[in-house]
């Protein structure tokens, strides 16, 4: 987890997971660059205008131009072409590896309830704290980047509702069984006439 700058519109001096917004590059992937069959199920029921996989490559970008760090990397070589010429593949390329979305679960969307700064459709991913390779070098967006245990979360850090959330429903996942999980729908965190709800999707 990371500490939002200071001067950040939205959530400054919060700590939240590395993530982002959608770049146009995240729809392009070789033929072998796939989500498993349940996952992207899931991810395409609430998921109009965005393909499931570009939201999970997203999250792989995203977390490694925040952290430094390379997620789901299985050997491979890097694809050629213009498209995957970028800092994101050249790195996954450098280290003989290819991203594989394939390593992820999808657990949680959430929604910023209306008249914040900023209003986010968030989907959450999950996978293996061990197939991280690399050290926690950011690009100065979070500061403060840090391993921290599930359980000590909420009780050291300054985080906000929907981070609490994702950290139980992650609980949740990762007791289950792996045909559990392929069947446990993803849930919505959202707001209704300014009350929390819980959605399954």
């Amino acid at each position: 987890m990371g500490r939002r700058r200071p001067r950040a519109a939205f959530l400054p001096n919060v700590y939240v997971f590395p993530g982002g917004r959608l770049d146009r590059g995240d729809a392009q992937a070789p033929p072998n660059v796939a989500l498993r069959p349940e996952v992207e199920k899931k991810l395409r029921r609430r998921c109009r205008g965005s393909p499931a996989l570009a939201l999970a490559l997203a999250a792989l970008r995203e977390t490694f131009e925040e952290t430094g760090l390379l997620l789901c990397g299985a050997p491979g070589a890097q694809p050629p072409g213009a498209g995957f010429d970028s800092p994101f593949w050249r790195a996954y390329g450098a280290a003989g590896l290819t991203p594989d979305p394939g390593r992820l679960d999808y657990i949680v969307r959430a929604i910023t309830p209306p008249g914040s700064p900023r209003r986010y459709n968030t989907r959450f991913f999950i996978t293996r704290g061990d197939d991280a390779r690399g050290a926690l070098l950011g690009d100065g967006e979070l500061l403060d980047l840090r391993w921290v245990r599930m359980a000590d979360v909420d009780r050291t850090l300054d985080v906000v509702d929907v981070t609490s959330f994702v950290l139980k429903e992650a609980a949740i996942h990762m007791s289950a069984t792996p045909n559990a999980r392929a069947r446990r729908p993803a849930t919505l965190m959202c707001y209704v006439n300014g009350r929390r709800r819980y959605i399954h999707e």
